[in-house]
């Protein structure tokens, strides 16, 4: 064993800087799987915050919410948690999508869930074009 800390068996190719071979990763992380689980997770942790902390604007800036409107609002927020909590199973990335949709569809509600929808849809369609860089 050498002292850097590493197992003896990882000095192959790709440690090495060149070409990785089958089934080792290029990313340089130390588990990209964990990584991008970290990002699925964040972002669906960021996007129920951005949910719970606009109920309040939308009621201020001319949104007539009704009690309906803001109890979708928070049950999507709550889909947001649970599902970032499960991101280890591979239907919580498909969850995710499906949940973009519906906030989408939640701007029947009033318009700035649609724009709120819209923005994380796309920050959800990077993280899966991260994820299928990063994992293969």
């Amino acid at each position: 064993m050498s002292g850097s800390g590493e197992p003896s068996g990882s000095g192959g190719p790709a440690a090495a800087g060149g070409p990785a071979g089958p089934g080792e990763r290029r990313s340089g992380l130390r588990n990209p799987e964990r990584a991008v689980r970290g990002l699925g997770g964040g972002i669906l942790g960021l996007e129920a915050l951005v949910l719970l902390l606009a109920i309040q604007p939308i009621r201020v800036v001319g949104g007539d919410l009704s009690g309906s409107a803001i109890a979708v609002i928070v049950a999507l927020a709550v889909a947001c948690v649970l599902l970032a909590g499960q991101m280890k199973r591979p239907w919580a990335w498909h969850g995710g999508s499906v949940l973009q949709g519906v906030l989408m569809l939640a701007g029947l509600l009033h318009w700035s869930l649609l724009v709120l929808g819209v923005m994380f849809a796309l920050v959800w369609a990077y993280a899966l074009h991260v994820r299928r860089v990063i994992l293969g």
